[in-house]
């Protein structure tokens, strides 16, 4: 798991940055009829016609975002666009095109950036992204990769964070907690494998939630889904800093104030039993957990349904006045304050 399967290392120095770009570059094909001009010139030209155009970047740091002892460079290419292209689903957006920058150190050769942009690769062809530019440099410390997505909604769709009124229901697609219970699986693996470095760990059981923290998928089907039921949501945000924080941010920014309740947190049996095996409780990790890139979206009770049901779709609180608060309402039916406690960039202790 932890070990390099990749012997063959090739100096970056020996191709140099432009040759570098093409070389990693050279597989991508543009999919998309508003990429008018892709990599090999100053800038790349898009042609967006008369959509709104969304734009979103995200910067991933070695050691801060992403430890390289467990997280195959593949599969951080991969995630790397999804966390990217989860910013523009919450637009109600379709993505078009991505900008991939990294700076890298020379301990990586180019077999591993080689790794890397396969992963970038295999998420642009699934998710019909085209790769239009971006840059190469180097790094004193470990690997940066920022990526900037674009993507296109007509302007009678765009969903924003302000729209959510009160008496609208809070629904959630997918199921929470799975990102940050396989990330301590990981992390607990790393330290074993630390102190005995030839014991292979048997993660056959975790298979879910590893793959929710290494191989996320943004949910460009949920926002098909909405349009094919005729849902524009009144509101919207991707779950990327766990649940409480989303929701403050859809309060804050709507001006109101929210119910959300327990029992209708959506949790996979994976995460309630790994729970249980590190004795965290699973309503925390739902709530503070983060990285699920779900997406979180208010709308009005008079579509309620046409979602009724749906296993991709789930209610979990509604929407109150501003002057209500925000609150959790436990299984004990008692109320407690919304805090944020989940993921904090400048503080990633917290």
């Amino acid at each position: 798991m932890f070990e390099d399967k990749n012997p063959q290392r090739t100096p970056l120095s020996e191709l140099g940055e432009f040759k570098l770009i093409d070389h990693l570059t050279t597989q991508f094909q543009i999919q998309k009829t508003s990429t008018v001009k892709g990599i090999g010139d100053d800038a790349a030209i898009l042609d967006l016609s008369d959509d709104q155009t969304v734009i979103t970047t995200d910067l991933l740091i070695e050691g801060v975002h992403f430890d390289l002892s467990y997280v195959p460079l593949k599969h951080l290419g991969y995630k790397a666009v999804m966390v990217n292209l989860s910013d523009v689903y919450a637009m109600n957006a379709e993505a078009s095109q991505i900008t991939v920058s990294i700076a890298v150190s020379n301990r990586f050769p180019l077999e591993a950036l080689e790794e890397l942009y396969a992963g970038i690769k295999t998420a642009a062809d699934l998710y019909k992204v085209d790769l239009v530019g971006g840059d190469t440099t180097s790094s004193t410390s470990g690997l940066i990769i920022s990526i900037t997505a674009l993507g296109t909604v007509a302007s009678n769709k765009v969903v924003q964070r302000s729209g959510a009124k009160p008496n609208d229901l809070l629904v959630v697609s997918g199921d929470l907690g799975g990102a940050y219970m396989g990330l301590q699986v990981l992390e607990r693996e790393k330290e074993v494998f630390k102190v005995n470095p030839q014991n292979q760990p048997d993660l056959s059981m975790y298979t879910y939630i590893i793959e929710r923290q290494l191989k996320p998928e943004a949910r460009k089907d949920v926002v098909e889904l909405l349009d094919k039921l005729n849902v524009k949501p009144t509101s919207m945000i991707d779950i990327s800093d766990g649940l409480s924080s989303e929701v403050i941010h859809l309060c804050k920014n709507s001006q109101v104030g929210m119910e959300l309740y327990e029992n209708k947190i959506p949790l996979d049996p994976q995460v309630i039993s790994t729970c249980e095996e590190f004795n965290i409780d699973s309503t925390t990790v739902a709530l503070n957990g983060g990285e699920d890139y779900e997406l979180l979206m208010t709308i009005d009770q008079k579509d309620f349904p046409k979602i009724k049901g749906n296993p991709n779709l789930t209610v979990i609180g509604y929407v109150t006045e501003e002057a209500g608060g925000m609150h959790l309402v436990t299984r004990a039916e008692t109320k407690v304050p919304i805090i944020a406690k989940g993921w904090n960039a400048l503080n990633p202790q917290s």
